[in-house]
């Protein structure tokens, strides 16, 4: 396992490659902060997409029935286990933390 930050120069093109790569991901968004503690507001939805919109400093998580936005973040790290990415956090600048947690979906078979 490692731990990668991400340039903010990299991050549009970071998040537009990633945004292929996801497609059939599942994610969980938690968000921490002192102010807050820690909360889930998403549970392993499906996610749809991801996009950095530099001129609004705006970072969008869009997943099944749920739009994530994060207004000016400050830093993105990724998680790396074995070459993918496992999980992204974000700082924003009131210092809450939005961490993306990924998974495949299960697969499930059929009942016998």
């Amino acid at each position: 396992m490692s731990i990668m930050k991400i340039d903010k120069a990299e991050w549009k093109a970071y998040f537009d490659r990633m945004a292929r790569t996801l497609e059939g991901k599942s994610v969980e968004i938690d968000i921490e902060a002192l102010a807050i503690g820690s909360q889930v507001e998403a549970q392993w939805l499906p996610l749809l997409g991801i996009s950095y919109d530099l001129h609004d400093d705006l970072l969008a998580v869009m997943a099944e029935g749920l739009n994530h936005l994060i207004r000016r973040p400050l830093a993105v790290y990724a998680e790396v286990q074995m070459g993918e990415v496992v999980s992204i956090e974000v700082v924003d600048e009131e210092d809450y933390r939005h961490i993306l947690k990924l998974s495949d979906p299960l697969l499930l078979s059929a009942p016998h």
